[in-house]
């Protein structure tokens, strides 16, 4: 796979190309954004892209940003909030397409995380993830939005933490994203929206 400014959305497409698939990609993240941001604009972003008798789906793949401890006073979004929020969009999304649900993956909390709000102290803790991780699941599976936890499998893998090491405490390098897309490569839903098995 290709280890140059794909992350994992890239990674998984171009997968699904090289075996035959006809996909097009539109990663719609913005670095840092929260629940509540993804929950104001996603609707209004995702409609143009979607033509009309084309197979089209969303992956969505929010949380992270809502566990951010700014100024060790206040979490960006508290865990209540965050499932208010995936409740509302992945409702709203499910009704109109198919869509899929990817957790938030650990990060090295030992070390600073990268400049996010300019002039303050922030934190990402992975028991704060942890709790987010588990309520996303939860809300996934009482709407029926298939739901992949990366942040138990990706705990549980020790090349993960050494590959965090390099990246910037947040973002994995390369092989982080090849570890992470393989989980999603393999993960059913993904491979039953392609219709087709899953990558030995």
């Amino acid at each position: 796979m290709t280890t140059q400014c794909m992350g994992w959305p890239g990674r998984i497409c171009g997968a699904a190309c090289s075996r035959g698939h006809d996909v097009t990609l539109y990663n719609l993240g913005v670095r840092g954004e929260t629940s509540q941001d993804i929950k104001r604009r996603w609707r209004a972003e995702a409609a143009p892209r979607m033509l009309a008798g084309m197979n089209c789906a969303m992956v969505f793949a929010f949380g992270l940003n809502d566990c951010v401890l700014v100024d060790d006073a206040k979490l960006r979004a508290e865990p209540g909030q965050t499932a208010i929020n995936a409740r509302a969009v992945l409702t709203e999304a499910k009704a109109w397409l198919p869509s899929l649900f990817i957790g938030p993956a650990p990060v090295d909390d030992t070390r600073s995380p990268p400049l996010l709000i300019a002039g303050k102290k922030i934190r990402i803790q992975n028991i704060q993830i942890a709790e987010a991780n588990q309520v996303l699941a939860r809300v996934m599976a009482e709407i029926d939005v298939p739901y992949l936890d990366v942040f138990t499998q990706l705990t549980e893998n020790p090349q993960w933490h050494e590959l965090m090491k390099q990246g910037d405490g947040v973002h994995p390098p390369g092989q982080g994203y090849d570890l992470l897309a393989q989980s999603i490569l393999n993960w059913e839903p993904w491979c039953r929206l392609l219709g087709q098995p899953s990558i030995p």
